[in-house]
């Protein structure tokens, strides 16, 4: 907790270092700007789970939702087993997240069905690392299955500097049939349009009740400019905290400066954890 609050992180990346790509090494220096992330580590790389349950404690966060990545083009794979020490460690704060890719699993169902059993809270998506349409009909039976298991799809929403990335594939207005199509299904525009599409993302997330904006990789201080156009306080009711780690200068941080903005206590509440409770299921919070 920070300050009384539950605090739910819905956006961590906890990858082992031999699996990535050296511009991911960059980006995590780049933004953390010196914070300790690297305690979480082994000398050879590898996270330890209690060093990371120890840092995110010492931190407020209550929940933090694990990504893994099937990305070889741009970070690597980062695959999901290797998470799963870390949710064995601490079940209560951390969960897992799925990822698939189209280029690499087929049926994409199949392999969706296999991470969701391993206990994934929800699916991640991530078109513009991967290279691909998300709004392809091809994808439409795991929206499908997503729907029926109650899990909601995570959307990498605007742009990446990743080599390899494919900045067109991060367009929210790519989902804006399997939106309207899938009324029942909860979908997170993750870093909510990120780039030139802060609109577009904002936009839907207040005309749909099925989108979400997660706030991963979104300097707090920095809301008001990108969502100029929107009245914020009635916009962050559609927020879920995310801070992108380790990629951020420390989650505590980020709280900080959100509470700077001068939300109501229920909106950042909503924003911190009632939100993602409400999207994601089984957080118990």
């Amino acid at each position: 907790m920070i300050g009384g609050e539950t605090v739910v992180d819905a956006h961590v990346h906890v990858p082992r270092l031999s699996t990535l790509k050296p511009a991911w090494f960059e980006w995590a220096r780049t933004f953390s700007r010196g914070h300790p992330w690297r305690d979480a580590y082994d000398e050879h790389g590898d996270p330890v789970p209690g060093r990371l349950d120890a840092l995110l404690e010492s931190e407020g966060v209550d929940r933090a939702l694990l990504f893994c990545e099937y990305s070889p083009r741009a970070t690597g794979i980062q695959p999901i087993e290797d998470l799963l020490p870390i949710v064995a460690h601490n079940p209560v704060r951390f969960r897992l997240v799925a990822n698939v890719n189209p280029h690499l699993h087929h049926p994409l169902t199949a392999e969706a069905e296999r991470q969701l059993d391993l206990g994934a809270v929800a699916v991640k998506l991530h078109p513009v690392h991967a290279g691909f349409d998300p709004g392809d009909k091809e994808l439409y039976p795991l929206y499908a299955l997503c729907a029926e298991r109650g899990v909601p799809v995570i959307v990498h929403s605007g742009t990446s500097t990743f080599p390899g990335a494919r900045a067109r594939y991060g367009d929210p207005q790519l989902l804006l049939d399997a939106v309207e199509d899938f009324p029942d299904l909860q979908f997170v525009f993750a870093h909510g349009g990120r780039g030139w599409w802060y609109d577009t993302a904002a936009f839907l997330a207040l005309a749909r009740a099925n989108v979400w904006l997660d706030l991963a990789g979104l300097p707090p201080h920095k809301l008001p400019g990108y969502y100029a156009r929107f009245d914020l306080a009635r916009l962050a009711g559609r927020w879920i905290f995310g801070t992108d780690w380790p990629g951020v200068p420390g989650t505590s941080h980020n709280v900080a400066a959100l509470r700077e903005l001068g939300l109501a206590e229920e909106t950042l509440r909503g924003v911190l954890s009632g939100n993602a409770a409400k999207v994601f299921p089984g957080l118990g919070v």
